[in-house]
C-alpha cells in the first residue's frame, strides 16, 4: 500500500526539479544546437582545408613574440562566424524561444560577444593540440594527415570547440538570453495588474490566484 504523502511534503528530487529543471532543459537545448553548430563549424573547416591544404602556414608573425599567426587561426575564425550566426538563430527560435526577444541584430551583437569570449578559449586549445612544442600538442604519428579521420586539424577544431561550450552557455543564459526572461517578467506583472483576475492559479491551492 502507497504511503499518503502529507501536504506540501515534496520529494527532494522533484524539488530539485522545480528549482533546476528550467535550466536543465535550456542546457540540454543549447547542447544540440550547439552539435549542430560543430558539425556546421567542422564543415567549413573542412571546406577551407581542401582549398588550401597548408593550414600550418605563417600568415602574420606576432611582432615581439616567437608566436605567429597561422591559416588555421584564420580557418577558425571564419568557422566560428558561420557556426556564431546559425546557433544564435536557433537558440533565439527554439532553446531560449520567447515572445520578448530583442530585434534580430541587437540581440546577435551580445550573443557574438559571448560566443567569442567562448572561441578565444576554444582557439587558445586547438593552437595548444597543433602546435608540436606545446605539452599538450596531439601525437602527429597518429594525427598525420593521411586520412581524413587523421587529420590533425580537425581533432583539434572539435576539441576546442567542445572545451569552450559550457562557458558559451553560461554566458548566453546569464546575460545574452537574461533581458529575454526580464522582459518576460515584466510583460506578465503588467498584465496582472491591468487585469488581476487573470493571474493563473496555483495548483493544489484552492481558492488562490
Amino acid at each position: 500500500m502507497t504511503p499518503r504523502r502529507t501536504p506540501g511534503s515534496t520529494p527532494w528530487l522533484a524539488t530539485w526539479w522545480a528549482r533546476y529543471g528550467n535550466t536543465v532543459r535550456q542546457f540540454v537545448k543549447f547542447g544540440l544546437v550547439g552539435g549542430s553548430g560543430v558539425v556546421v563549424n567542422s564543415l567549413v573547416v573542412i571546406i577551407c582545408k581542401k582549398i588550401h591544404p597548408d593550414y600550418e602556414r605563417v600568415l602574420v608573425p606576432i611582432i615581439g613574440t616567437d608566436f605567429n599567426i597561422r591559416v588555421y587561426h584564420l580557418y577558425a575564425t571564419l568557422a566560428f562566424l558561420v557556426a556564431n550566426v546559425w546557433n544564435y538563430q536557433l537558440n533565439r527560435m527554439w532553446t531560449f524561444r520567447s515572445r520578448y526577444h530583442l530585434p534580430w541584430l541587437r540581440g546577435f551583437f551580445p550573443f557574438l560577444g559571448a560566443g567569442t569570449a567562448a572561441f578565444v578559449i576554444a582557439l587558445g586549445v586547438q593552437t595548444l593540440l597543433i602546435n608540436p612544442t606545446s605539452p599538450l600538442a596531439l601525437p602527429r604519428t597518429v594525427f598525420d594527415d593521411s586520412t581524413g579521420l587523421r587529420t590533425l586539424l580537425y581533432w583539434a577544431n572539435l576539441i576546442g570547440t567542445l572545451v569552450a561550450t559550457p562557458m558559451n552557455f553560461v554566458l548566453n543564459k546569464l546575460w545574452v538570453f537574461a533581458s529575454v526572461r526580464a522582459r518576460s517578467v515584466r510583460a506578465r506583472r503588467r498584465a496582472e495588474e491591468q487585469d488581476p483576475q487573470e493571474t493563473p492559479a496555483v495548483p493544489g491551492r484552492r481558492g488562490e490566484r
